[in-house]
């Protein structure tokens, strides 16, 4: 303290500057005159320590003596001031034993003598110290004098306090302050009749003035007279004793039977409140009930500074615990609020009801505006806290005032001073609403009123505020108060009462209970009634039932509990098992959907809390956003829907409304309304909707972890069914501006949103359709017109206007590449549209007013409906039979133009500027195989889009390739499904054979719907072609061989699948067989082989899997049931078909480039022979396929240089005519159908078929050991090239094996202008081949084994021809031939074939010499044998009637041990096999010629549609003549 009033510097430079300093801070402090006591007490500091510095030696006494003296002139008291300092200084010092600081005190009060009085120092000194300096002679005598002195004062009596020593004169002072008051007297005139009395009488003072309190007590309504005397009387006394007197008063009273009057608190908190007595001095006296006796009358009085004083001092809530402070302090804030309350908080139609006002003007100021009200009442309601309750009307009309202010708050008038100051009252009136408002309505006796009256300023609250309180309210409020635990237990107990007794068939009454107890204490209620319905569902439909009777506010209460119920972090969500979602987050969800449904409840909080927790990448609760949407827009997500609810789908929304779902869920107008209000009013429709979209990567990526794969499956599900039905919903219910203003275009979705292209097509669909609505409308009205084909213009037109933009966006989708083979224009189209734009369902339109028609009957019969009832009913059906017969005309309308305007896109869709099997690819990779597992109804658009294709038409598009590519390997997109993706998938594939098999079935449709159509071309020319030639077309017998051998390959599939043991690959492809059934299988043995092995999954998964044991046995039950309905192979297809037509193969497009794809078509008895007991030898004789393949392909590509050469020389002579690129020519002609009787074939199957089921078990092994020997053999054979083993073939007719060579060499030359498709059709199976250059065959199969969803064909077919060539060669391989005949057969295969050789090479030397160049090329690719190269160029073919090469591209890897075997295996039947190949290899030559002679063509053709074998001789004769 020292250093801080006078620092050590001052004093060791006094002379120079410390003096004046100390001068300057006593004259500061002087001064300030505005805290006398503060600054009496800072002079008397800077006096104590300068003479500190004295004592200690530091300064001179004269000095200091000096610089006072001079002090003296700035206040008047400071000798008194340096007499108290000097009182300190003479203690301290007394008690030191350092005499030297003695002297320095005794000297300094010395040197001030001058100018502080000995009086003074007397008063104050010690008798010692005055001895010391000379002002008493002796202190012993000094001392002796001042105790005579003080007895004499106070001990001897000079006054009476005693009424019965004086009785006189205090009764006549009771006569003076018990006189009439109201006339002229005031208080002074008796105060001096008082003052007289106690001179006259010799009255104690003291007494007086209890006397005087008394008498004020029995008159209090003299407040102000007696007011003013006792103040005016007390500067007659000590302070104190007005204190003191009031303490004896309140401990006369203290006595345990005793009872303190009101009269002396009032008293008391009179003369607190005009501060004639201090609180503190008073506040020791009373007992504690009178303390709050004391607070009850400050608080009846209106002093609230002093009442608020005593409750602070008391635990929280204590004093208004007691009834009457808590209405006292409730009648204080009536009083107070009167004015703002009158102007604000009225309603307009209510009465007025006067208000007592405090007469005294030391109450606190009534408040006139919300400043005022936060600063004087907000203090009063956070001491009342729960004890609001006590006054109804107070609580109502505090609430009316905050619902007053958050009107004000919401307003933007203000500026921005006020704006913060209207923050501030925000949140002082929250602060109000958890501490009082909220705790006070748990204590009151179920008022529903108060509730609904909180409410009211509630919902203008966020919800996020809402939600706090509640959580404050339910978490912490209830441990603040004994009162309140004690409602909380109370609820508890009632609420297990009322639940236990809850039941479908008094949901009356106990809803009346739950809502009688949910109006004091929802929160305590709603938890209980949560916590049960998470372990019983079955209460669902009862508690939801039973919540009609709750107040708004316990609505959203509920609603609060809800969510805290959902991100409760103690729950697991998952079972145990780690498969599956817990029970109590379904049963949470159910009763989310139900009772957001029912009950108007807000759902921001709940669509936030879904938002949220998808951003966090949890979406467990998705499953409560599916809920919602089903039971309050009707939007139902299910994979088990019928095919009428699927076919009601592709209808209007009033169809959709009625067949589309499982539950006819009405009167989801008003819910679908707040739901859809709820997502925009709080900007969540887009978020959510994105969100899910990359929730489903999330998924898999990042929330899968260490999940189990089947939980993972179903996750994925969920989301993506949930991210549908949300899409379905929006689109359904918001409007155009709406829906254009949230969602950006696609190119911003999917680059910058990385919404998947699936899920962005899915969001921006129906913003296309609303704007082409809105601007079809727009044309309409600006040009009347009601032709039908103006509508279809201006449509088209709308079309173009909203479309262009999306043509240009699509393209940053995908790589340039992309966009060779498909326009934007087709991808933006195909993504775009959907099955309400394609076709109109008719029936189910038919079905559904049917139903209303009975329904309407059903109404009329009834005898016991009332008749009001009655008309109600019959008019509701009738407006919707109405509405779905103008919606079905309005959809009719609508499809028509759809399809005019894709019948002229239809040109530019496909560019095809790569290959024909690219656009394929991309067509499927792009557009079908990601739409049709996006939903069920996708699934059908995908199927029927195909058609669609199909059936307008379109160039480059190839309907054969296309459904073989889709049937051919499913394998690859059954194991990558989820659960539901499965079904879907399925039932594209269940859709697609719908259509092949109607087809199929019925010869004259096949003509109709594909005869002269593009799709089923098997010969496409460079120029435009319509399709019109019968020659040219895939014919009916060919086309039902097609089918048995897509139905051979899903079986194969399938049976593949289920031997893999996979959970996945098991689980989809039942569920895929499943959605097949209507259509699939049909053949009894691919029916009896999926049985088989659908029963060896029942046995194996009995114990080990349930839910696939139950797919399984599902599935093979309604197997059996659908085998009544299958066909034996002959009758499905005929096992030898014509000789004349085979299928076109994918048809290589673009300039100077060359495409490879081969369309293969397994024939009946390959098919027939796949049987289970055969399966082990087949791998065993599979490298025959390579073999042949590799000779095919050679053969194929000698007709190809030959069609080239001639090309060329055409080219030159027409003066180098360009030829289109687009389309390459393809011709494919047929086998000699006179070439082997019918019946010897199937004579020979049956033959073979007896032969592989006579061999007993027991003499399999020693066929394999046999079969490893023959191996063995061949290998050491090795080199010799299977080309000049089947020479011998072609014996029968040498002259025109000759020509062969010089055709292949001609059509060589042609480079990527024109290919030969050579197809082969005999009976074992159909095979369609094409050529290409080697490097384009590598590139097509890398491409091909890169692209999982590239069903490659070549690699089907190479497994297909495997296992036909297996198949077959086993057939012919019998176990008892020797293996001497063996190696002598092929030593002379072999020398025959190579003599052969020689002799065609010297004829031919001129000719190859000539083509050098060419062949040189090709070499480059088959660099191990180029001599053998040149010999299978020549014109070897290979042909075996039961193992037959399928693809060029699977030449290059036959290897030497394969032709060996297959050597032995065909050379039983090349004879009959050679004059085959020499027929197609002669139609091949005479077909590249025939762009010259158009008009013989036409004839040829013409005459091969109406004669079959005359054909065949016309073809040789035409070659012989070009030749």
């Amino acid at each position: 303290m020292a250093a801080a009033m006078v620092p050590s510097e001052w004093i060791t430079n006094w002379e120079k500057s410390g003096k004046n300093e100390f001068l300057k801070l006593c004259r500061v402090l002087s001064e300030n005159k505005g805290h006398e006591n503060m600054t009496f007490r800072d002079i008397q500091q800077a006096f104590y320590e300068l003479s500190c510095h004295v004592v200690q030696g530091n300064l001179k006494h004269d000095q200091a003596a000096n610089v006072l003296s001079d002090i003296i002139e700035f206040r008047d008291d400071v000798p008194s001031i340096l007499a108290d300092v000097f009182c300190i200084l003479d203690i301290e010092t007394g008690c030191l034993e350092e005499k030297g600081k003695r002297d320095h005190f005794i000297q300094l009060v010395l040197a001030c003598l001058y100018f502080v009085s000995e009086t003074t120092l007397k008063e104050r000194l010690e008798p010692e110290t005055l001895e010391s300096l000379g002002l008493i002679k002796q202190s012993q005598q000094f001392i002796q004098k001042s105790v005579k002195i003080k007895t004499k004062l106070f001990y001897k009596q000079q006054k009476f306090n005693l009424l019965r020593e004086e009785n006189e004169g205090y009764a006549k002072l009771i006569a003076e302050l018990g006189q009439d008051l109201s006339g002229h007297i005031t208080s002074d005139l008796i105060l001096e009749n008082i003052k007289s009395l106690i001179g006259c009488f010799n009255l104690d003072p003291n007494r007086v003035l209890d006397i005087i309190l008394e008498v004020y007590e029995c008159r209090p309504e003299y407040d102000e007279f007696f007011v003013s005397l006792i103040q005016s009387y007390m500067y007659l006394c000590e302070p104190e004793t007005l204190c003191h007197i009031l303490g004896f008063r309140f401990k006369f009273y203290q006595d345990p039977n005793g009872e303190t009057p009101s009269s002396l608190y009032r008293v008391a908190a009179v003369l607190l409140q005009h501060n004639l007595t201090d609180l503190e001095d008073l506040y020791v006296h009373p007992h504690d009930n009178q303390k709050l006796g004391l607070l009850e009358a400050l608080l009846k009085i209106g002093d609230w500074q002093h009442a608020e004083n005593i409750m602070d001092q008391m635990p929280l809530f204590y004093a208004t615990t007691q009834k009457a402070i808590a209405f006292a302090l409730c009648q204080l804030i009536h009083v107070t609020i009167e004015p703002i309350y009158r102007r604000l908080g009225i309603p307009l139609a209510a009465k007025k009801k006067s208000i007592v006002f405090f007469e005294n003007k030391r109450a606190p100021k009534q408040v006139e505006n919300f400043e005022d009200l936060r600063e004087q009442v907000f203090s009063m309601l956070s001491h009342l806290g729960p004890n609001l309750s006590h006054d109804a009307i107070l609580f109502a009309k505090v609430v009316r005032l905050g619902k007053a202010f958050m009107k004000e708050f919401q307003s933007d008038g203000s500026n921005e001073e006020d704006k913060e100051k209207m923050e501030i009252l925000f949140s002082c009136l929250l602060s109000i609403t958890d501490q009082v408002l909220l705790p006070s309505l748990t204590l009151m006796d179920c008022n529903a009123c108060m509730s609904e009256e909180l409410w009211g300023m509630f919902k203008t609250f966020p919800y996020q505020y809402r939600y706090r309180l509640y959580g404050q309210w339910k978490n912490e409020t209830y441990n603040s108060h004994p009162h309140l635990i004690k409602a909380k237990a109370q609820t508890i107990d009632r609420a297990k009462y009322i639940m236990k007794r809850l039941t479908k068939e008094n949901v009356k009454p106990s809803g009346r209970q739950i809502g009688k107890l949910s109006h004091s204490n929802p929160t305590i209620l709603f938890d209980y009634i949560l916590s049960q319905v998470q372990k019983y569902d079955n209460l669902i439909t009862p508690v939801v039932d039973a919540l009609k009777y709750l107040t708004s506010l316990n609505y959203d209460v509920l609603a609060y509990c809800i969510i805290e119920a959902l991100a409760n972090p103690e729950k697991e969500r998952m079972k145990h098992n780690d498969t599956n979602i817990s029970s109590w987050l379904q049963s949470l969800a159910c009763f989310c959907g139900a009772v957001f449904r029912k009950y108007p409840i807000e759902l921001a909080g709940l669509l936030q809390y879904v938002a949220n927790q998808l951003k966090a990448g949890k979406s467990f609760d998705l499953l409560i956003l599916k809920e919602v949407v089903q039971k309050m827009a009707g939007i139902e997500i299910t994979e088990e829907i019928t095919v009428e609810q699927l076919e009601a789908m592709t209808g209007g929304e009033q169809l959709k409304a009625e067949g589309g779902y499982f539950g006819q869920i009405r009167n989801t107008k008003k819910s679908s309304q707040r739901l859809k209000d709820a997502l925009l009013d709080h900007d969540l429709a887009l978020p959510l909707c994105l969100l899910m979209a990359q929730q489903r990567n999330g998924v898999i990526f990042q929330e899968g972890g260490e999940k189990h794969l089947k939980l993972v499956g179903k996750l994925y599900d969920q989301c993506h069914d949930t991210l549908v039905q949300f899409g379905r919903f929006l689109a359904s219910n918001l409007s155009t501006e709406d829906y254009i203003k949230r969602v950006p275009s696609i190119d911003v979705l999917c680059n910058e949103y990385h919404t998947p292209h699936d899920a962005a097509f899915f969001l921006s669909r129906p913003m296309y359709a609303h704007h082409i609505s809105s601007k079809y409308d727009e044309l309409k009205k600006a040009e009347k017109g009601n032709k039908q084909q103006h509508k279809v213009h201006k449509y088209i037109a709308s079309c173009e206007l909203v479309m262009a933009p999306v043509h240009e966006a699509v393209i940053s989708l995908h790589v340039s590449k992309v966009w060779d083979d498909i326009s934007p224009q087709f991808y933006a189209t195909f993504w775009s549209l959907t099955m309400y734009d394609l076709a109109v369902p008719h029936n189910s339109y038919e079905r559904e007013v049917h139903k209303l028609k009975v329904q309407m009957k059903a109404i009329d019969d009834n005898q016991e409906m009332p008749l009001n009832k009655k008309k109600k009913e019959k008019e509701r059906c009738t407006a919707l039979q109405d509405k779905l017969l103008e919606e079905e005309k309005k959809q009719m309308e609508h499809v028509q133009r759809v399809l005019q305007r894709l019948k002229l896109e239809k040109d530019n869709w496909l560019l095809a500027k790569s290959t024909k099997n690219e656009t394929i690819t991309k067509f499927l990779q792009l557009c079908i195989f990601p739409r049709c597992i996006f939903s069920a109804i996708d699934a059908v658009y995908c199927s029927r889009f195909v058609e669609l294709v199909h059936q307008q038409k379109t160039p480059n598009f190839s309907t054969l390739l296309c459904y073989d590519r889709v049937f051919s390997d499913i394998i690859y997109t059954v194991a990558s499904c989820t659960e539901n993706e499965a079904s879907r998938y399925g039932r594209f594939l269940c859709y697609m054979l719908e259509t092949v098999t109607k087809w199929h079935s019925d010869r004259t449709i096949y003509e109709k719907e594909c005869g002269n159509y593009p799709g089923f071309l098997t010969i496409l020319r460079a120029t435009g072609f319509d399709g019109g030639n019968k020659a040219d077309q895939l014919d009916y017998e060919n086309f039902r061989h097609v089918v048995h051998k897509w139905h051979y390959k899903l079986t194969k599939a399938s049976v593949h699948c289920l031997e893999t043991g996979e959970y996945t690959h098991i689980r989809n492809i039942l569920i895929v067989l499943t959605k097949l059934l209507p259509w699939y299988p049909k053949v009894l043995n691919l029916g009896q082989a999926l049985e088989r092995r659908v029963h060896k999954i029942c046995q194996e998964e009995k114990d080990k899997r349930p839910d696939l044991y139950a797919l399984a046995m599902g599935y093979s039950g309604q197997l059996k049931n659908k085998k009544l309905f299958m066909v034996p192979e002959n009758e499905f297809h005929h096992k030898d078909p014509p000789s004349r037509n085979v299928v076109a193969a994918p048809i290589q497009n673009g300039a100077g480039s060359v495409g490879l794809s081969s369309l293969s078509i397994t024939a009946a008895k390959m098919e027939e022979r796949s049987t289970v007991d055969t399966e082990k030898l087949k791998e065993k004789f599979q490298g025959s396929l390579k073999v042949f393949s590799k000779t095919a392909s050679k053969m194929t590509f000698n007709s190809s240089k030959i069609i080239k050469e001639n090309e060329k020389e055409k080219t030159g002579k027409e003066k180098k005519e360009k030829i289109p690129s687009t389309f390459a020519e393809a011709k494919l002609l047929g086998k000699d159908s006179k070439e082997k009787p019918k019946d010897d074939r199937t004579n020979k199957d049956e033959k073979t078929r007896e032969t592989k089921e006579k061999i007993p078990r027991s003499d399999k092994e020693k066929v394999k050991k046999e079969e490893k020997a023959f191996k063995d053999e061949k290998c050491k054979m090795g080199g010799v090239n299977i080309d000049t083993k089947l020479t011998v073939e072609k014996e029968r007719e040498p002259s025109r094996e000759r020509d062969i060579p010089k055709e292949n060499k001609g059509k060589e030359s042609i480079k990527g202008e024109k290919i030969a498709v050579i197809g082969f059709l005999k009976s074992p199976g159909l095979r369609l081949e094409t050529s290409e250059s080697e490097k384009e065959q590598k590139r097509r199969k890398l491409d091909a084994h890169l692209s999982q969803l590239h069903f490659s064909t070549v690699k089907d077919n190479l497994c297909e021809i495997k296992e036909s060539s297996a198949k077959h060669c086993i057939n012919y391989t019998t176990p008892t031939l020797p293996k001497s005949k063996e190696k002598e057969m092929d030593k002379k295969d072999l020398d025959k074939s190579r003599e052969r050789s020689r002799e065609r090479e010297k004829k031919d030397g001129k000719d190859r010499k000539e083509r050098k160049r060419d062949h040189s090329n090709n070499e480059r690719d088959f660099p191990q044998d180029s001599t053998k190269r040149r010999k299978e160029e020549n014109g070897t073919t290979t042909s075996s009637k039961h193992c037959r090469s399928e693809s060029p591209s699977d030449s290059p890897h036959s290897n030497e041990k394969e032709k060996e075997k297959n050597k032995s295996k065909s050379s039983g039947k090349e004879k009959g096999d050679s004059v085959k190949t020499e027929k197609i290899e002669k139609s091949s030559s005479s077909g590249k010629k025939e762009s010259r002679h158009d008009k013989e063509k036409t004839e040829k053709k013409e005459k091969r549609e109406t004669t079959g074998g005359k054909e065949e001789k016309k073809h040789h004769k035409s070659s012989d003549k070009h030749r």
